[in-house]
């Protein structure tokens, strides 16, 4: 089957308007998980009496169906992702609810509920929902003055991070204030209101270390870790300097036998051994390279609810992948946030693949419209 440009069907009109290059760069990712995957979640699976194979096996469906998942959302005009959207935000807001009254506990923590015998971590999949709707709700505090968008956008944001508090993931909670703080300040909004957000943020951490036992102990596990040769961290670090720049080879690491959560949140550190430092700065690459063909799109989007939604959701992309880099180099604090594509976990997946699907529909080259452009805090023409 070929496409032309003079065919008008769904499938020839999304090849044509889709961002290609973007799209190449993710599937180059998703083929990179697959084959970390061989190598780190192994020994796992057998340290914890699985077969050899089963995380593979699993991340291979789990990928698949990813892709399926970006294709169909990408499919999807801007009005329809943003139902979906709330849809999605109303359905996981629901389900939060009912993790803190009939979740189960998984590694220690009260994040997921069962469904059909299948875990499911709704705070996954809630995010490019959330960060979606909260664009679309600051882009109408500068097109409609007469519409309540700002209490909107905050009362999305207060929902979800009392939710992800109450659950005590305060990694989760930290991620989608940085993107709901940093569309604020690119809506323009009152700089006296983006200084109390500042200040409420800097009082929040300052209770919860005082407050928070974990809290605290994560905090200072990340600025002791290099005295403490059993700690995690310091097994992460060890990682890079053990691989060099070219890697041990593949299978030739121990990083994967010492850290239970080396096929999730320490694969970073796995690639480190095994591949080195310099496939390290490939992948790092090519997630740099997705970040910046969205926020390219978004220069030239005229309509203010898109720009913002795709903004969101490359820092989105962005922050949580420099999130996990920055635990896997004892820069912060242990966090349980996977790396994007590469980490395993199906609701980890789902949630990537949702927010990368919205990226590629909502950046698709479209006809010129009447919107006036977003007053941006950089000048877009430049």
């Amino acid at each position: 089957m070929t496409l032309s440009r003079g065919d008008h069907s769904l499938l020839s009109e999304w090849w044509f308007t889709i961002d290609r290059l973007q799209l190449y760069a993710i599937c180059t990712l998703m083929l990179v998980g697959l084959i970390i995957s061989l190598a780190a979640s192994p020994s796992v699976a057998v340290d914890k009496g699985l077969s050899t194979f089963y995380f593979v096996k699993y991340h291979a469906i789990f990928a698949v169906v990813g892709m399926v998942l970006i294709f169909v959302i990408s499919l999807q005009s801007p009005r329809t992702i943003r139902r979906i959207s709330l849809l999605l935000y109303i359905v996981c807001v629901l389900s939060l609810i009912a993790v803190l009254l009939w979740g189960s506990k998984i590694n220690g923590t009260l994040r997921w509920i069962f469904i059909f015998g299948v875990s499911f971590k709704p705070s996954e999949i809630i995010k490019p929902a959330f960060v979606v709707l909260a664009g679309w709700a600051f882009a109408e505090t500068q097109i409609r003055k007469d519409m309540p968008a700002l209490p909107i956008a905050i009362g999305l944001y207060i929902t979800l991070s009392g939710l992800l508090i109450m659950q005590s993931d305060l990694g989760q909670t930290a991620l989608i204030t940085i993107v709901w703080g940093t569309l604020f300040f690119l809506a323009g909004l009152s700089l006296i209101w983006y200084i109390s957000f500042i200040s409420i943020g800097i009082v929040s951490i300052f209770v919860n270390f005082k407050s928070l036992p974990y809290f605290r102990c994560s905090f200072d596990q990340c600025f002791t870790f290099a005295t403490n040769e059993h700690s995690q961290m310091r097994q992460a670090y060890r990682s890079f300097v053990d691989g060099g720049f070219l890697g041990r080879g593949p299978g030739a690491g121990t990083i994967k036998i010492k850290l239970p959560e080396a096929h999730t949140d320490f694969i970073f550190s796995v690639v480190a051994e095994e591949y080195g430092v310099l496939s390290c700065l490939v992948l790092l690459g090519l997630y740099a390279f997705i970040i910046y063909r969205a926020l390219g799109c978004a220069l030239i989007e005229e309509d203010p609810g898109i720009c913002y939604g795709i903004i969101g959701l490359a820092l989105l992309f962005g922050y949580q992948t420099l999130i996990n880099m920055s635990v896997n180099v004892g820069l912060l604090p242990v966090k349980s946030m996977a790396l994007p594509l590469l980490s395993a976990g199906g609701s980890s997946m789902f949630g990537v693949s949702t927010t990368l699907g919205m990226l590629l529909g909502l950046s698709r080259r479209r006809p010129r419209t009447t919107y006036t452009r977003p007053n941006l805090f950089f000048n877009v023409d430049s």
